[in-house]
């Protein structure tokens, strides 16, 4: 009987596995063996691509901000409207903290040398984003700023509530829109 081809691993399928592992059980959960079996892979095939642990954390982190910073970026800029872009951007990450808790679980290990510029970077470059579609309404810079942090405290306060108790978020996505809604009410207001 003839095999079927293996199709090889690529290391950004470690690392979208990592990730995985990291939402459901944070930085421990990436254990390599766990991984390469939840893959049906060796070891080996690990360190075909990854030196080590750390390596493969790196490129989960990097993955992470791809997928869940620059994406989300792309998507939103693809709307015309500052108001809406501002409004998709809240509806999406809003909504993406209900069923993902990949972004607590990164703020949970801010301390881990790995995760710590990481999330700094990540930070960085989404409080700016937000500030500029607050400039993008005609906010002066100082104040599109504050307006976009308060934005992203707004999201990760959100984030940790759907965490911690999912009971007192909104649980339809007509509820998280009028929530949105407000949220954009009070901190675009003059």
């Amino acid at each position: 009987m003839p095999r079927r081809p293996v199709s090889r691993l690529t290391a950004d399928d470690w690392a979208g596995a990592a990730l995985d592992a990291m939402a459901r059980g944070g930085l421990a959960a990436v254990a390599v063996e766990r991984i390469a079996a939840q893959l049906g892979a060796t070891k080996g095939s690990f360190y075909w691509h990854f030196a080590n642990r750390d390596a493969l954390i790196a490129a989960a982190l990097k993955r992470w901000e791809t997928d869940h910073t620059e994406a989300v970026i792309r998507m939103v800029d693809a709307e015309p409207d500052p108001l809406q872009r501002l409004r998709l951007l809240l509806v999406t990450v809003i909504e993406a903290t209900e069923h993902d808790l990949l972004e607590v679980v990164v703020l949970s290990t801010a301390d881990h040398p790995l995760v710590a510029p990481v999330l700094a970077r990540v930070t960085e470059r989404r409080i700016s984003y937000t500030a500029k579609l607050f400039g993008d309404l005609g906010f002066p810079p100082a104040e599109a700023r504050e307006r976009g942090l308060l934005a992203f405290t707004a999201y990760l306060g959100h984030a940790q509530l759907a965490r911690a108790t999912p009971q007192l978020v909104q649980s339809s996505s007509t509820a998280r829109r009028r929530y949105v809604d407000r949220v954009i009410a009070l901190i675009t207001a003059r």
